[in-house]
């Protein structure tokens, strides 16, 4: 097993890193653009949100099926074939002048991003000491800020100065030099057994583990805290470039340096969940990000980026807890388990999406919080159930034989 600070260690987390980073950049890179897209297709937010909702719902879809190939031919094969994939649905998209065409490429982007996000973790899980693992999830997941922060900026910039199909280029070309760099750097799997069951037993590990109330109920806060954080910067960025703020676009892309915060909890929520309750840390994760939707409230320019800043503290705090909880409370099928955590993640972030945004349509940022903190409740409820849960277990745990 790879231990905690070893150069084997170092050397894949770097590779996994890096491959993360080049995922979320590709991930994301439209989520900046949706105003101006808007504009230059003619249509309202809610339908252009469907360039950034079909990729995500497509990964969402395509988890799983990756995570079961996975569990054939190994996590490394699958993700080096899902970062390959990335340069060439980019270098097409390049050709899209229709917004039809350029979701249809959106949705292959999501199928094609699935591979690496759904197994990483599980190749974690699988290759590291358990006390490696969780400092190595708050690592993957800063590098998953990183990318969506640098994928964000340099779409928002590119495209207001020189148009969206030049970004797009520019991505594919890095994609494919990150994909070279992650081949020859990420070990190869020593404690993968191959699992050649059928489709059947595979779908029974699915139906058990989503009758295990510990993990899927992780999985559900998942799922939530996401379709309140990735939301809620779409919704910033209509609402900066909108009156009575009025930034251009390259400027309220600024917005996306707001996720440095996210990427610095995320790191630290390893050593939380080493010394605290990591279902403790996801509730205060989800504090912290109520508090800076409410801060939200003040309409001052510099109060936005401070409530960005503790939205994202919060989320990604949350979110680096409960994927570890998922991948380290999965007796069996691991990379079936985190996957899907992935799907309701996702769905999460789609579905929240048509949500929040149709509240900033028809109540502005007040319309917003009311329906955020609804759903912020929703998720305190859910972490006390986890905590119930996960108490309840330990305490059959320590009973003594009868």
């Amino acid at each position: 097993m790879i231990e905690l600070h070893s150069s084997h260690y170092k050397k894949a987390c770097f590779a996994l890193a890096l491959g993360s980073f080049i995922v979320f950049c590709n991930l994301y890179l439209f989520q900046p653009m949706l105003p101006l897209m808007a504009q230059e297709f003619g249509v309202s937010a809610t339908a252009i949100n469907w360039v950034l909702a079909a990729t995500t719902l497509m990964l969402a879809l395509c988890l799983i099926p990756w995570a079961i190939a996975s569990e054939v031919v190994g996590r490394r094969v699958i993700m080096l074939v899902s970062l390959s994939l990335l340069p060439i649905v980019g270098g097409v998209m390049v050709f899209s002048n229709s917004l039809l065409t350029l979701t249809i490429l959106r949705a292959l982007m999501g199928i094609s991003v699935a591979g690496f996000i759904a197994v990483a973790v599980a190749y974690m899980a699988e290759e590291f000491t358990p006390k490696a693992l969780m400092v190595a999830v708050g690592s993957y997941i800063s590098a998953n800020s990183l990318g969506g922060i640098v994928g964000r900026l340099y779409g928002g910039i590119i495209s207001e100065h020189y148009g969206w199909h030049l970004a797009v280029l520019g991505l594919a070309i890095f994609s494919l030099i990150g994909a070279v760099i992650v081949f020859k750097l990420l070990p190869e799997q020593q404690h993968f057994e191959p699992n050649r069951q059928g489709l059947q037993a595979h779908s029974k590990h699915l139906v058990h583990h989503l009758k295990q109330p510990v993990l899927w109920l992780a999985m559900l806060i998942g799922g939530i805290n996401f379709a309140l954080f990735v939301n809620l910067y779409s919704v910033s960025g209509f609402r900066l470039v909108a009156a009575p703020f009025n930034l251009p676009l390259s400027w309220a892309a600024l917005i996306f340096l707001c996720y440095l915060s996210g990427t610095i909890t995320a790191k630290v929520s390893g050593k939380w969940a080493n010394r605290y309750s990591p279902i403790s840390g996801m509730l205060l994760g989800g504090i912290v990000s109520l508090v800076g939707m409410w801060l939200g409230l003040i309409e001052v320019r510099s109060m936005i980026f401070v409530s960005l800043l503790l939205i994202s503290s919060g989320a990604f705090f949350t979110h680096s807890l409960a994927y570890a909880w998922v991948s380290k409370n999965a007796q069996v099928a691991k990379a079936t388990a985190t996957a899907m955590y992935l799907v309701h993640y996702y769905v999460g972030g789609s579905v929240g999406g048509f949500l929040l945004i149709y509240c900033w349509q028809h109540g502005a940022w007040g319309g917003v919080v009311t329906g955020g903190t609804v759903l912020y409740g929703a998720m305190f409820i859910l972490c006390w159930l986890l905590a119930k849960v996960s108490e309840r277990n330990k305490s059959l745990l320590v009973q003594p034989a009868v």
